[in-house]
This record gives C-alpha cells, structure tokens and sequence, in this order.
C-alpha cells in the first residue's frame, strides 16, 4: 500500500518532489556548518580588521583626541594635522621613493630569475645536477636573514653595496628559494609538447621560454610579484642593518628612528604607519585574485 501525498496547488509532482530534494539539501548544508572554523575565521579577521579600525581613528584624529584614552571613538572633528606632520619629519617623498625603489629591483629581479631557475629546473628534471640544485634552494628556505645577517653586513660592506640597492639584491636572493618552488609546480602543469612544436619550428631555447613560456607564466609571475613586494616594502631588519646612510633608509625603518619626535604624538605616529602600509595594502587588494589563481593553478598538477 502507497501512500500519495497530496501536490500544493500549482505545483506538478515532478516540481514537488525537486523543491523537496532541494529543502533537504539545503537543511543538510545548513546542519553541516562547520561553527567551530567559522568562530576562528571570525576571530583572526578581528584581529586584522580592529587594528586597522583604530589606526583609522587615531590617524585622523587631533593631539588631544589621540590622547583622552579612547582609541575607538570617531575623531570630531576629522583631522588631517597628523598626515601633515608625519610627511613634515620622516621626509616622506624621499623615503617612499627609495622603498619603491626596493621594491621595484626586488619584484623584477626575482621574477627574472625565479623564472629563468624553474624553467632549466623544470626541462631538466631528469638530470641529477638540476634536480640537486632544486633541492638545495628548497634548503635555503630554512636559513632566515637573521641567522646569515653578519656575514651579509660584511659582504655588503666589502662589496660598497651597503646601500638600497645591496638591500634589493638580498631581498631577491631570499625570495628566490620560494619563488622558484611557485614557478617550477607551475611549469609541470604546461605541456612540454608546445615547446617541441615551437622547436620544430625553428625557435631556439631563448625564443621558446620569451615568446612562448614567459607569457604563459604571467598568473604566476603575478604572485611571485606580489609575495616579493610585501615582503621588500614591509622588511625593516635587512635595510636598517645593511643600508648605513640614514637618509636612503626605507619607510618602516625612518619611521622607527623618528619615533622620539613623535613622543606623545599618537595621531602623527599612526599617521605615519597608515601612510606607510597604504600602498601594500591596496597592491594586495588589487591583485589578490591573482595571488589564488597562481597558487592554485600551481598546486593543481
């Protein structure tokens, strides 16, 4: 004996029973909430997102409303003396230009030669010497520069290049392990047969990997690019121990040398900070979706 239930009006039976499977899918999906994740995905985004909240604040506040012991009330009224003040003592153009002078050799150089390294590593992987190699820069991952920073102070030194650019070529040389880890899980997932047609063609090793692999790289040059911008514009140990004249410093580390004029100060000291992360932060915002479509693209095959 079956039992029918009964249609609701203006439905047909085949329409009843796709809005059924579909409410106990979605019943499924909502009873499947992983609670206890999404409580520590709340928690990390706090601890992001109120920091940056009370920059905010405090950066556009005046001297006396910095200092009434409330760091999350709204400046009133909005205040720009401290944006005024920070560009006055840490010579802001000056410094910003020599951190986007790091920046800029350091992105370049390492997609360069990350590219150049993965590319050898990746067409030559049955050969020993290639093989060992991609193994020993997986090895350096594991040497930070504060272990190696003597040595690198003394070379750099020896070498005149205690300077932005010496900084810039260690940011590179640091980043470069990484980097060609990215580049050569990349390469394993484009088809060799395309450099083979290309070959046939004529096009010798330099021509095949410019005209042909390079651009294919560009989802994954975009994040070495991206990871090697936020690491050279946030580092403050390598600059203040390689560069020694103070006024090619970077902005993290002019920032930490003025902090005594800042003194009590918050609204300048804050200004200084958001004018100085400004950049990496809308660089990030900009070009995340290629950060995830780059490592995920790489990590596929």
């Amino acid at each position: 004996m079956t039992i029918q239930t009964p249609l609701r009006p203006g439905t047909t039976k085949t329409g009843s029973i796709r809005s059924v499977d579909a409410d106990r899918t979605a019943g499924r999906r909502g009873g499947n909430a992983n609670w206890p994740v999404t409580v520590v995905l709340v928690l990390c985004a706090l601890s992001i997102l109120v920091p940056l909240y009370v920059t905010l604040t405090m950066a556009f506040k005046t001297t006396s409303q910095a200092v009434d012991g409330n760091a999350f009330s709204l400046p009133a009224p909005f205040s720009v003396d401290g944006f005024v003040q920070a560009w006055e003592l840490t010579d802001f153009p000056r410094a910003f230009g020599v951190s986007v002078l790091v920046a800029a050799i350091t992105v370049v150089g390492t997609i360069l030669l990350a590219s150049f390294t993965a590319f050898a590593i990746a067409r030559n992987w049955d050969r020993r010497l290639f093989r060992w190699s991609f193994f020993y820069l997986l090895a350096a991952m594991f040497l930070p520069f504060p272990v190696l920073a003597l040595s690198q102070v003394k070379l750099t030194g020896l070498a005149h290049l205690d300077n932005p650019f010496g900084v810039a070529l260690l940011h590179v040389m640091f980043q470069l392990s990484f980097s060609v880890l990215l580049f050569t899980a990349f390469l394993r997932s484009i088809p060799a047969e395309l450099e083979e047609s290309a070959r046939i063609d004529g096009a010798s090793t330099g021509q095949v990997f410019w005209r042909l692999v390079f651009p294919l790289l560009a989802p994954m040059s975009a994040t070495v690019g991206i990871f090697a911008f936020l690491a050279s514009w946030n580092d403050f140990v390598m600059p203040s121990l390689i560069t020694s004249d103070p006024a090619l410093q970077t902005l993290p580390v002019l920032q930490q040398m003025f902090q005594t004029q800042f003194s009590n100060n918050y609204n300048v000291s804050f200004a200084s900070y958001l004018m100085a992360m400004a950049p990496a932060i809308i660089v990030y915002l900009v070009t995340q979706r290629w950060v995830m479509a780059g490592v995920t693209q790489g990590a596929i095959k």
